[in-house]
């Protein structure tokens, strides 16, 4: 028998496969149910207008009841976005991939947020704390545990007291309001 993950997913496929995608975005690569790749264009007037980027979905088996973890893709030439919830190693700062996150949500629906928010965005610029995160942080941006705080966002205890125990960061820098 099929696990939830697998038939949830053969389900989104179908429906891609025979309704598309919204405008602006492309499904590139599903040829399994662990890594799928989409690209996001953002269309209209923004700050992004003809830019085009890679999204990459990864799924656990307990897909949909955990969030795949999603992020931009940074490799063959390919950046992430410059916006203040978007780190330069492709991770995304979205409560909808962390603690919003609903089993009701599709892949699509994330897409479609994710290029929502950046055609909301009044200002390229990098999270405050890019660089430090970019340092310490994990290859699977769902080890990361964000804080959420409206319009501003930080880095979780947790993910600082690994890299202070590491040496990476100073004590004194965990408590910077990022």
């Amino acid at each position: 028998m099929a696990s939830i993950a697998a038939r949830r997913l053969a389900k989104e496929l179908r429906e891609i496969q025979s309704e598309g995608c919204p405008v602006g975005i492309t499904l590139l690569q599903a040829d399994d149910f662990s890594k799928w790749l989409f690209t996001i264009e953002v269309m209209g007037d923004s700050l992004y207008q003809g830019e085009v980027y890679t999204l990459q979905f990864r799924f656990d088996p307990q897909y949909p009841i955990s969030s795949p973890a999603v992020q931009f893709v940074v490799t063959d030439g390919k950046q992430a976005p410059i916006h203040p919830h978007v780190y330069s190693n492709g991770h995304i700062c979205a409560s909808i991939l962390g603690n919003e996150w609903s089993p009701v949500l599709s892949v699509v629906a994330v897409c479609v947020t994710l290029q929502s928010m950046l055609a909301s965005c009044k200002k390229k610029e990098r999270p405050v704390d890019n660089d430090r995160y970019v340092r310490t942080a994990p290859e699977n941006p769902k080890k990361t545990l964000f804080h959420y705080d409206g319009k501003r966002k930080a880095l979780s205890v947790s993910v600082y007291a690994n890299a202070v125990r590491s040496q990476t960061i100073p004590q004194e820098e965990l408590t910077t309001d990022v």
